[in-house]
Formats: C-alpha cells, sequence, structure tokens
C-alpha cells in the first residue's frame, strides 16, 4: 500500500513522527510520503524510524502557496525532496515564523472576545513541531467546553476567511503565502517532483497548463476531498500534460477535517513507478 501525503505533528497532525508510521505499518502502507506544511524538519528521523519498521520513508513538504493570478489558495507538495535544503528553507522559514505570529494575535482576539485560554496552554500541544496551527487553538478550546468538535461552528465563527462582503472570522489574521511558481521550481531546485495536491479544494484546474509549463510534474487524483467529479478531472489534466498521477490520505489523526485512514487513498504500484521514473529524469537535468 502507497500514501504519498501524509502530516505529523511537526506541522499539523495529533500524532508524533514515531505514532504515524507506526499507525501506517500497522495499516499494510509500505510506502508513505511525510508531507508537513513548509518544512522538513522531522524527515531524517522518520526515515530513521521507517527503516526499523520497514516502511519505506519519502523526504517530502507540502508548501502554502497562493495563485496570485486567479487570486486563490494552492497547495504544492514536494516528493523525493532534500530535506533540509537551503533553497526550501529561505523560502518557507519566514512563512512558517509568519504563521506563529498570526496564531500569538489569534489568540489574543479569542480572549479578548471572552475565551479563557492562554498562549502557554496552545503552545504545549506543538511543542516537538514548528508552531502554532488553528487546530492547536481549537483543541485547547475543546478542552475547555467552548466546543465539542475540531471543526464546526466556532472553527468557522473564529477562523472564517473574508468572503465577498468583507465579513469574517473574529479571530481571522490574514497570512502572506508563497507564490505558487516559486514554490514548483524551489521543490525542483531541491531535488523534489511537486505535485498540485488536492486541486479540487480550491479550484485550481484551470491553472495547470500555466504550471506545467513552470515546472509541475504531477498532481494528486486520489484525496479525501475528492469526489468521483474531481477525481476524473484530474485524470484527464494528468493524460493530457504527461503529468505523474499521486494519491494520498493527507492524514491529520485527531486534528483531520474528516475521518479518514493512512493508506485510504492508495494510488498503486503502476502510478508510484512512474513517479520514481520522473524523479530518475528530473536528477539528469
Amino acid at each position: 500500500m502507497i500514501d504519498l501525503h501524509c502530516h505529523t505533528n511537526i506541522s499539523d497532525n495529533s500524532l508524533s513522527i514515531e505514532e504515524v508510521i507506526t499507525l501506517a505499518k500497522a495499516k499494510g502502507v509500505k510506502h508513505l510520503a511525510i508531507t508537513d506544511h513548509d518544512t522538513t524538519k522531522g524527515l531524517f528521523q522518520a526515515n530513521q524510524i521507517g527503516k526499523s519498521l520497514g516502511v519505506e520513508i519519502i523526504p517530502g513538504i507540502e508548501i502554502s502557496a497562493y495563485d496570485f493570478q486567479r487570486n486563490r489558495r494552492a497547495h504544492i507538495l514536494g516528493l523525493f525532496i532534500t530535506p533540509e535544503h537551503p533553497a526550501i528553507k529561505q523560502l518557507c522559514d519566514p512563512l512558517v515564523a509568519k504563521r506563529h505570529e498570526a496564531s500569538w494575535q489569534m489568540v489574543s482576539l479569542i480572549q479578548k472576545a471572552g475565551y479563557e485560554i492562554t498562549w502557554e496552554e496552545v503552545l504545549a500541544l506543538c511543542e516537538e513541531g514548528t508552531g502554532v496551527y488553528k487546530q492547536h487553538i481549537m483543541h485547547v478550546l475543546l478542552n475547555k467546553g467552548y466546543t465539542d468538535r475540531i471543526y464546526g461552528n466556532l472553527y468557522k465563527k473564529l477562523f472564517k476567511r473574508a468572503d465577498s462582503t468583507g465579513e469574517k472570522g473574529l479571530a481571522f489574521v490574514p497570512i502572506d503565502y508563497i507564490d505558487v511558481l516559486d514554490a514548483i521550481q524551489v521543490i525542483r531546485k531541491a531535488g523534489g517532483v511537486p505535485i498540485l495536491a488536492h486541486p479540487g479544494q480550491f479550484n485550481n484546474y484551470s491553472a495547470v497548463n500555466e504550471w506545467v509549463h513552470a515546472g509541475l510534474e504531477g498532481i494528486e487524483v486520489l484525496h479525501p476531498l475528492h469526489d468521483k467529479e474531481d477525481e476524473m478531472k484530474a485524470r484527464v489534466l494528468a493524460e493530457k500534460w504527461d503529468l505523474i498521477q499521486t494519491g494520498g490520505s493527507d492524514f491529520h489523526g485527531f486534528y483531520g477535517e474528516k475521518p479518514n485512514e493512512i493508506g485510504s487513498k492508495n494510488i498503486g504500484y503502476e502510478h508510484f513507478n512512474q513517479l520514481i521514473e520522473r524523479k530518475k529524469v528530473l536528477q539528469q537535468l
């Protein structure tokens, strides 16, 4: 079984690297891509744990990017990247710092709204990671009895993005994301294969033509947020532009938007082998 999209508590999964890989082993996953947001921290540790458990760890990343031409978000997976590559760090470290600062501002706004939580309580949930995510804030609010779930009415009340009317959540703080073209190029520079993650989530289909010419090499077909129509759209684009088809659970543990298991979106060995071959081709360029 193959899972090419999975997170750990280095970013926004509730489970540690060891817990994630142990669970993958128990589910029968043989090849697992660790793709934490905007960082390669923990990949050396993941590789060691994977070897000890008999799970091949594919070093990866998921870059939180933005399509400035169409004014929408886009996530780019980098598979088989070089961990701690300086180009990755130079591009992504400022975003990681901005996210952490924005989270502090969010907590301050939530406190002013009358919710009794502290920054220290939130920090305690991400000691091993790169900083605070909204899921950590929601986890504290859940522990305090303000909600019974991570994603629900309270999440929308606090963090809803500004809509066309300008209405937004009472603790929404915008973040300047990375240009999607920079994300694609830096992944290639770091020796990786750039993959468009869950295009259905942000409706990125119309941009694929442009991004292929910028160096995009794959598209995520199988994803928990994709329905059959999304899968079909992604497959058609993959065939049209000679893109590698990938799939993954996007596993976040307790912090997932919907229940799903590691290995639940298995792309199969035919496409996985094509990914390996594409990686070899890129390394020769």
